[in-house]
């Protein structure tokens, strides 16, 4: 790693969103990235949200080889607990940040990740005053442990999930269709349920044929997606406004330039599955999606819906399909996991913060012993595919 202290940091506001772009479309070029550290996000981000963000710039002389963005937010939890945080690409606000960003981090110059990152965090620790939390999320596990090693900070999780994808080169190198790679059990369910669609008519991907559809498309999906998650308050993103608005706005910036997907999947006239992606340098990330209700447990509209959207992708030369962050079982049967996604804080040492964690691991210890309790006194159950 390069001796960072060579490296400049240089901080400021906001002021030319024009020129903050040309900067980072400039830096993103020269920068082995994704989808949610490219301008295709981040533009959108600051155009609908305009949040109060402070712009880090890091230096190797007169070359620009880092960015980053990051909002100082009051955070107050637990009733009592007020912590002034600085946070990474994010608001601070919940119903702005429902949106939810992934692989997280600083952007940087390919090769040079670990020593913007360092330069920017050794900023953040001897120039600015007055925060008590780092917060960045969601970003790879081991990424963050980094960060707490270079900071020197403690590192608390506050979410965790693994991350599951689907390589579509190495299917492609070994000539492979996407069913061929899944487990005989998974491959029977897709097939079943294709064939009892098809009994419905032709089962088959639909895309929109301008923007105005494309706009439907999405709207369409909001019934389904609250029906599956629910309406309210942390619950499906369509129940928030202004989780809609950012996703209209990305609609209508990226669809034409083929930055956004939006499929439905059709069997017959029946509209069964419907899926709203993001694309990025040949990666399709499913972002969320909308299922039709079935009364018949034989008809996996999800299933059936991700694997003709991963072999279309497959088809269209595309590298991979990413899953994203989440525990969901269809993600594990579909996908292969890469990595683990987190959420965390970074804390300067405060006797609040060891009061807090002194607390939350009081109260982890009392769940372990409850759910262990239930466990003892539960009869045993068998093999998933046998009850």
């Amino acid at each position: 790693m390069t001796d960072t202290e060579s490296l400049v940091v240089q901080r400021t506001g906001l002021d030319d969103i024009a020129a903050l772009k040309h900067e980072w479309l400039t830096l993103e070029s020269r920068a082995d990235t994704n989808v949610f550290l490219s301008w295709q996000w981040m533009g959108v981000w600051l155009d609908v949200y305009r949040p109060a963000t402070q712009v880090l710039r890091v230096f190797e002389g007169d070359r620009l080889i880092g960015l980053g963005l990051v909002v100082e937010v009051k955070e107050r939890r637990h009733g009592v607990l007020v912590s002034q945080c600085l946070r990474l690409h994010q608001t601070g606000f919940q119903h702005l940040d429902q949106i939810w960003i992934e692989y997280n981090g600083f952007l940087a110059e390919t090769g040079r990740e670990a020593d913007v990152a360092a330069a920017c965090l050794r900023y953040l620790a001897q120039h600015w005053a007055g925060w008590e939390e780092f917060v960045v999320g969601a970003i790879d596990q081991s990424e963050a442990e980094r960060y707490s090693r270079l900071s020197g900070l403690e590192l608390q999780t506050r979410w965790e999930a693994p991350c599951y994808g689907v390589d579509l080169d190495r299917m492609e190198q070994q000539d492979q269709s996407y069913l061929d790679t899944l487990s005989r059990n998974t491959r029977y369910q897709i097939r079943r349920a294709h064939r009892l669609y098809e009994k419905r008519g032709e089962v088959r991907l639909v895309r929109p044929n301008n923007l105005a559809e494309a706009l439907t498309t999405f709207a369409a999906i909001g019934p389904l997606h609250r029906e599956r998650w629910g309406s309210g308050k942390d619950q499906s993103g369509f129940a928030n406004p202004e989780f809609i608005n950012f996703h209209r706005r990305m609609i209508e910036q990226h669809w034409a330039d083929g930055g956004v997907d939006l499929v439905t999947i059709m069997a017959g006239n029946d509209r069964i599955a419907m899926f709203y992606n993001l694309l990025y340098r040949g990666v399709a990330y499913f972002y969320l999606g909308g299922l039709t209700v079935e009364e018949d447990n034989k008809l996996k509209p999800g299933l059936l819906g991700h694997s003709l959207c991963i072999e279309d992708y497959r088809q269209q030369g595309y590298h991979y399909y990413d899953f994203m962050g989440g525990e969901e079982r269809y993600k594990a049967n579909l996908g292969t996991l890469s990595r683990h996604l987190v959420q965390v804080a970074l804390q300067r040492d405060r006797w609040k913060f060891r009061l807090e964690n002194v607390a939350r691991q009081a109260k982890h210890q009392l769940l372990g012993r409850a759910q262990k309790t239930k466990s003892t006194h539960q009869p045993t159950k068998g093999k998933p595919e046998q009850s």
